[in-house]
């Protein structure tokens, strides 16, 4: 005999159905999580400000997709430039969000990962 565990009956009481069903509730729970990803990343969401006089675009998976500021709060000649200096200066923060998240998160993956491969 060995000290082996049987996988059987620590998931399903030793009913090779039943592993095989937790391994199907697995997946489709998996399945799930990537449509609600998809969704969450195809949805465009706007904030306003001003009472509508700035608007900002983006989608739901982050990042900043367009800025529209009425010409009443800006030198009307130039709102073009104004306009693509806040996408500039957005996208900024975005890539520091992004480096932000990495610095503090790195450590608690290589912590969690114990060396093995793509988890620190």
């Amino acid at each position: 005999m060995t000290d082996t565990p049987d996988l059987g009956a620590l998931f399903g009481g030793g009913d090779p159905d039943a592993l095989s069903g937790l391994l199907a509730q697995a997946q489709q729970m998996q399945e799930q999580l990537m449509r609600a990803q998809q969704e969450i990343a195809a949805t465009e969401l706007t904030g306003q400000a001003g009472n509508g006089l700035v608007t900002v675009t983006g989608l739901g998976s982050g990042g900043v997709t367009g800025v529209t500021i009425d010409p009443k709060v800006v030198d009307p000649s130039d709102v073009d430039t104004l306009q693509d200096l806040i996408v500039g200066a957005l996208a900024e923060l975005d890539d520091k969000r992004d480096a932000l998240a990495t610095q503090k998160m790195g450590p608690l993956s290589d912590g969690l990962g114990g060396g093995l491969p793509g988890l620190g």
